[in-house]
């Protein structure tokens, strides 16, 4: 929580200091914590606290530098002097509920946070305290068996609801060149949809350290006239973390069922049974580094041909920035999907790719995002019709806004841009799509 730490206190020391009746010295220990120089702040106010303790001006400024300091428990009894010669002060407050908090009080932190959160203060100072009252929720939640849940519907708008080419006719080199027109089915088609989506979570600690969380997701998307492109999904996934200082290790399984209605698939489409290894290391409170590793295995019911064991493998980079409550990522990946049937290498590829993207916090109820990402994919044999090792490029980039009307409850307008670029022409596509979601936590 440092980048919190360095967000409440600067705001909170104009409201907290009576600069009119200030002396030079505490002038000059205002100036060193507005540049971050919190320790020579504290050297210049400690020796001091014989002679000048009591005085609130004086005492908000060394419990400041405490807390920046990390020594909490001066900073609390630091703050405490404020707050008994000013009980209303609201930056005391806030800064003894943070110094609470560090000292792993969190049923006083929170009871501080929800105390300070009714008043009027900046909206920088209410992003930080939600950040906090999150922590102390994730640490509580640590300590027993949470079960959670959720539902989601929507509406939106697709461009292109079975990713297929524009073109209404391709030449075949496989079938001497012929020109092949294409059926309405095998051409990019358009439509309205709605979605729906639920699921529930289980987190359970199985010692200090070791946490056992699990799942089970569902999620529909129905087209209103092109039904045979209307898809759903099923997700239930089972792992344990295990927390050592900084570092997060995680196993996990899980099992993804897709569903395309189309009556050729009357089962589901695709089956995919994967296990992930990841590591997650926190630099700081501003700073997070991540490793994974997946193994899944692909099944195709209907369609063995395409059967594939998937190997991917990648790190990730995120940061906090300073003021404002903006996250940023990057990350990177790669892998292979190889085709389980050798006389078939057509069907299993290479993969490359990135991602990044951010969030930031608009105000306490609105959120903004954008991601992008590149995936490059290069086939394992030459295609038999097109008599060509396939190539694919596909780029992808979204962004939307969140909304939360009310704790647990959010609206997300969003919108997403899809282009695949191939080296086979039946395969080329690009996708809009436009989606109005709620979501409601339960």
């Amino acid at each position: 929580m440092g980048f919190v730490k360095s967000i409440l206190l600067p705001c909170l020391l104009l409201a907290g200091f009576s600069a009119a009746a200030a002396d030079e010295v505490l002038l000059q220990a205002k100036r060193q914590l507005e540049a971050g120089e919190a320790q020579a702040a504290y050297d210049l106010l400690n020796p001091l606290q014989s002679e000048r303790a009591g005085d609130p001006d004086f005492d908000f400024l060394l419990g400041g530098a405490a807390l920046r300091l990390g020594r909490n428990t001066e900073a609390v009894f630091a703050l405490e002097r404020v707050l008994a010669v000013r009980p209303d002060s609201t930056p005391a407050r806030t800064l003894i509920a943070q110094a609470y908090f560090h000292l792993k009080e969190t049923e006083t932190s929170r009871r501080e946070f929800e105390n300070v959160k009714k008043q009027d203060v900046p909206r920088d100072v209410a992003l930080a305290i939600d950040r906090f009252l999150d922590a102390i929720t994730g640490i509580e939640d640590a300590k027993r068996v949470v079960l959670r849940g959720f539902i989601e519907t929507g509406i939106g708008y697709d461009s292109n609801v079975n990713s297929a080419t524009s073109d209404s006719q391709i030449a075949v080199p496989g079938l001497g060149g012929a020109i092949l027109t294409l059926a309405n089915s095998s051409r990019e088609q358009s439509d309205t949809f709605v979605a729906f989506g639920g699921g529930v979570n289980l987190r359970a600690p199985l010692r200090p350290a070791l946490l056992l969380s699990g799942g089970f997701a569902f999620s529909r998307k129905s087209n209103l006239d092109e039904s045979d492109f209307s898809t759903y999904y099923y997700d239930a996934d089972i792992g344990v973390f295990y927390k050592l200082n900084r570092d997060v290790f995680t196993v996990a399984a899980r099992l993804n069922q897709f569903f395309v209605d189309s009556p050729a698939f009357p089962s589901s489409y695709r089956n995919a049974y994967s296990g992930t290894l990841q590591w997650q290391h926190d630099f700081d409170a501003r700073n997070q580094m991540s490793a994974f590793a997946q193994v899944s295995n692909l099944i195709y019911p209907g369609q063995g041909l395409r059967d594939a064991n998937r190997y991917v493998g990648g790190l990730g980079y995120a940061h906090a920035m300073q003021r404002g409550g903006a996250v940023v990522y990057l990350g990177a990946y790669g892998g292979q999907e190889d085709e389980k049937q050798g006389a078939f290498p057509q069907f299993g590829h290479d993969l490359r790719g990135i991602r990044l993207g951010g969030q930031a916090n608009m105000s306490e109820k609105y959120l903004v995002f954008a991601n992008a990402s590149f995936e490059k994919r290069q086939h394992h044999g030459t295609d038999p019709l097109f008599l060509v090792t396939r190539e694919d490029e596909q780029s992808n980039v979204s962004a939307g806004l969140n909304f939360a009307p009310r704790k647990k409850m959010r609206l997300t307008p969003q919108v997403s841009y899809t282009r695949n670029a191939s080296n086979i022409s039946i395969n080329e596509f690009d996708r809009w799509m436009f989606l109005i979601m709620f979501r409601q936590d339960i």
